[in-house]
């Protein structure tokens, strides 16, 4: 998941948080431009940023023109480890040529990039990887059914040009004492029933 290119991760239904906490959960270390156009702000909220591990520079624009400039700004900048920016809908900007660019700038200048988009249809787009997510239950911790557990996404990998698509049941394991935060991938088969995958570090996933 955490290529340099630019990959788009769409969610469930527009006001459905789990496409920013599966995003939150496989950033890498380092600065961070989080961007958001008005419309996201207004109908889907902002980032929580205390007590997620990582470092967090919010852009709050207007327009989506607005962010798609600021991403390319930051990915020719190299203050940001990642760029991430949040375009509410099918804004006639957003269009394959401006995919196109964001995708070639991040490949160039090495570093992942990632749309989030909320209300969105499946359009044209140059994105190398396009994920669907959507919530699923903690899972229990085995001290206490009744507590909160790991954070758990379905996603699915619906359109990739660097690995094959499918569908995964996705825990996050944080980091304690010390140790790196984790995503383990569990793949959904075709009858519904899960394959345990290898875990993966929660900074690098799915590539």
């Amino acid at each position: 998941m955490r290529a340099a290119t630019l990959a788009e991760i769409t969610c469930a239904s527009p006001l459905d948080g789990a496409g920013s906490g599966f995003l939150l959960a496989a950033l890498p270390a380092g600065p961070v431009l989080w961007a958001q156009d008005r419309l996201t702000r207004r109908e889907a909220g902002v980032p929580f940023l205390l007590g997620i591990g990582r470092e967090l520079l919010r852009a709050d624009l207007s327009r989506p023109a607005d962010v798609l400039t600021a991403m390319e700004d930051a990915l020719a900048s190299l203050a940001f480890a990642a760029v991430v920016g949040e375009i509410w809908g099918d804004p006639a900007v957003l269009d394959f040529t401006a995919t196109r660019r964001l995708a070639m700038r991040a490949e160039a200048a090495g570093r992942p990039c990632w749309l989030l988009r909320r209300a969105a249809s499946a359009n044209a787009s140059a994105a190398r990887m396009r994920w669907r997510v959507a919530a699923c239950p903690s899972d229990p911790p085995m001290d206490d059914p009744a507590a909160p557990g790991d954070p758990r996404w379905r996603v699915e990998l619906f359109r990739s040009r660097l690995s094959p698509a499918g569908e995964w049941l996705v825990r996050h394991e944080r980091g304690r004492q010390g140790a790196a935060d984790r995503l383990h991938f569990s793949a959904i088969t075709a009858d519904g029933t899960l394959a345990e995958s290898p875990a993966a570090d929660g900074r690098s996933g799915i590539r």
